[in-house]
């Protein structure tokens, strides 16, 4: 007598998972019609699913990214419009041509050159979003956010909103449920730090099913003035960056929850000095935690180019050997593109090395070093009475 599949797996199994899978054999299956019901049934929409769409809509942002010579990139941000034309070195490109593409598509200008197009992220935009004053750089702001630990509901302080790109991280971090206040005393940052903040909201609100929290109250005053505005207002956190924090600390100190954190961002270590002199001077309830640089290192690693090397298809072409038509390029030419002879070449490699890569790779930090520094102080606030 010939057995079943499922018989023969059961006789070679121990009694108790024998019996296990009978059971998840013997499980009752749904009627023919039900199943027909089920299939039947409209499946829910990608926008009610929560999904975000595929395609580029008119009204949103998009990034541009063209590689150019000597291993740089250049970035171009531009709002979607029908009747628009994304301008480039590398020659036009109408937004026409974009809507309805999907991100990550790679399209040709009228000049030829190849563009990739994509969304932005929040970094992104608020490097290339206008500017008046120098901006908060998102690798401080990831800093502040960790010092402060700023959760979704919490209400945060801002003191000078600048360009706006620290109340978009803060709006984010506190979430829906949370709140940010934003204090700035001159009137072109202000409005400033509201276009950005807007267009933000408005990109993000077509470009993905959720919308950006509407959580940041913009303020055109001097904080030195506005201790009767804030009476009834308890802060989570605060985040000072304006050119004489310690000015003030005596108006914002007294609203901050004990043991709440204020973060301030100054621009050289002789203002860390003079806060933290005006702390000690006028007693206020503050501990210095910690004062911190933020540096980032760029890398490059790059194939080295093979001079002369006839036996390698890594040999350097006309156009990487054309010289640079400035000076500044050629210093990019000769720091960020690693030239080897055939004799250097050789020598480099080993015979276990040839059966695995073809040519050698330079790891070395890059020439492009990102100078902007700025030092990070965290202040504590503690109970008078317990110092």
């Amino acid at each position: 007598m010939s057995l079943s599949p499922l018989e023969r797996v059961r006789r070679l199994l121990p009694p108790e998972e024998a019996a296990a899978v009978g059971r998840c054999a013997a499980a009752p299956q749904a009627p023919p019609e039900e199943e027909e019901k089920a299939a039947a049934a409209p499946q829910a929409p990608l926008e009610e699913a929560g999904v975000r769409p595929g395609p580029f809509r008119a009204g949103e942002l998009a990034l541009a990214e063209m590689r150019r010579k000597y291993n740089t990139t250049l970035k171009l941000l531009c709002r979607l419009a029908a009747g628009s034309v994304l301008a480039s070195p590398g020659g036009l490109l109408p937004h026409h041509d974009i809507i309805g593409q999907l991100p990550g598509q790679v399209l040709r200008t009228s000049a030829g050159a190849r563009v990739l197009l994509r969304r932005p992220s929040l970094e992104e935009y608020v490097l290339l979003m206008p500017r008046g004053p120098t901006i908060a750089y998102p690798k401080d702001i990831s800093a502040i956010l960790m010092m402060m630990d700023v959760h979704p509901g919490d209400t945060v302080l801002e003191t000078g909103s600048g360009s706006g790109a620290m109340s978009l991280f803060l709006s984010r971090a506190v979430g829906p449920k949370g709140r940010v206040i934003s204090y700035e005393i001159r009137d072109d940052h202000h409005n400033l730090a509201k276009k950005n903040y807007r267009h933000w909201r408005a990109a993000w609100e077509i470009g993905h099913m959720e919308e950006w929290p509407d959580n940041v109250d913009f303020i055109l005053k001097d904080i030195s003035t506005a201790a009767a505005d804030m009476k009834s207002v308890i802060l989570d956190a605060i985040v000072l960056d304006m050119l004489n924090p310690q000015c003030a600390l005596p108006v914002v100190h007294p609203h901050l929850k004990q043991g709440g954190v204020c973060a301030v961002y100054l621009a050289n270590i002789t203002q860390v000095i003079d806060l933290l002199d005006r702390i000690r001077t006028c007693k206020l309830p503050f501990l210095c935690e910690r004062i911190i640089e933020v540096t980032h290192r760029n890398w490059l690693v790059l194939p080295a180019k093979i001079k002369n090397c006839k036996s390698s298809q890594m040999v350097e072409t006309p156009e990487n050997t054309e010289e640079p038509p400035q000076k500044e390029y050629e210093e990019i030419h000769i720091q960020d593109e690693v030239v080897l002879k055939e004799s250097e070449y050789n020598e480099s490699l080993s015979g276990e090395a040839e059966t695995y890569c073809s040519v050698p790779y330079i790891a070395r930090p890059s020439y492009w070093q990102d100078g902007h520094s700025a030092f990070l102080t965290k202040l504590r606030k503690f109970r008078p009475g317990l110092s």
